[in-house]
């Protein structure tokens, strides 16, 4: 088992457990990977996901270049596939979108020590992330005369200055938290000992809202990010529409006018 998963108080926490190889992902861990994001977007009981890695050493170094050399079969083949069949053929870094999940629960990164490469381009993939003073962020891919396949060029360019991203990109630098921090990267540093304590206070916290509101924000910002802002309001009044008449709306007003906590069921 290299993925650990646990639930408690409606939060899911998903950890990459591979600390001897940094917890780089192979084919496997990749397959537990999604297979747990998978099990925890299915899960009513599940308002939020955290995702962190074992130990202090690393997050994730992304993919496991010891089991990931080129394979005998052609990309043109590999790449009409299905993304179990392309990525068993060596196109791993599918497995690494978790865009075709269609997770509409927040995920936050926990971040702690080495996030590189694939790993990077996995926290850029989670709508919060948190990072422990010691961690160590960069896309070093030029490096070994690659580049990031899965959304590392855009995601990076989106979630921090454009100069910025592009000096990672081109130089394969590193940063560490407190500059990740400064510009935007991840929202809150702390030490290693409190890194969890953090992740799953900030998870309480989305966790205590309305889950439909949450999650709608959630899609209504992914979805109208890249399209004309009067098309982005259009679809948020409709999404705005649909959660109108939700059980969780009647109860967060009834709740405020009777100055009580709300009971949310997600309906």
């Amino acid at each position: 088992m290299t993925i650990h998963y646990t639930v408690s108080n409606y939060v899911a926490t998903i950890g990459l457990d591979r600390p001897e190889a940094l917890n780089a992902l192979d084919l496997a861990s990749l397959k537990e990977l999604r297979a747990a994001l998978s099990r925890a977007r299915d899960d009513d009981d599940v308002r939020v996901i955290v995702l962190t890695g074992a130990g202090r050493k690393s997050f994730c170094v992304g993919a496991d270049l010891k089991n990931t050399l080129p394979p005998s079969t052609s990309f043109s083949s590999s790449f009409v596939k299905s993304i179990d069949r392309a990525g068993a053929e060596g196109i791993y870094v599918r497995l690494m979108d978790l865009t075709s999940l269609r997770i509409f629960k927040p995920i936050i990164g926990a971040i702690n020590g080495y996030c590189l490469g694939g790993g990077l381009e996995l926290a850029l993939q989670c709508d919060l992330r948190i990072a422990s003073s010691n961690a160590v962020f960069g896309l070093p891919e030029a490096v070994v005369a690659s580049i990031p396949a899965v959304c590392g060029i855009q995601a990076l360019q989106k979630a921090v200055p454009s100069a910025i991203a592009m000096k990672m990109l081109l130089t394969g630098a590193k940063i560490d938290a407190a500059y990740a921090e400064r510009v935007g990267l991840v929202s809150d540093v702390t030490e290693p000992e409190a890194l969890m304590d953090k992740a799953h206070e900030l998870a309480g916290a989305i966790a205590a809202n309305g889950p439909l509101a949450v999650q709608m924000i959630k899609k209504v910002a992914e979805t109208s990010s890249n399209v004309p802002l009067t098309q982005a309001i259009e679809f948020t009044e409709l999404a705005w529409g649909a959660m109108r008449e939700s059980e969780d709306r009647v109860e967060g007003r009834k709740a405020f006018a009777e100055k009580r906590k709300p009971r949310f069921k997600g309906r």
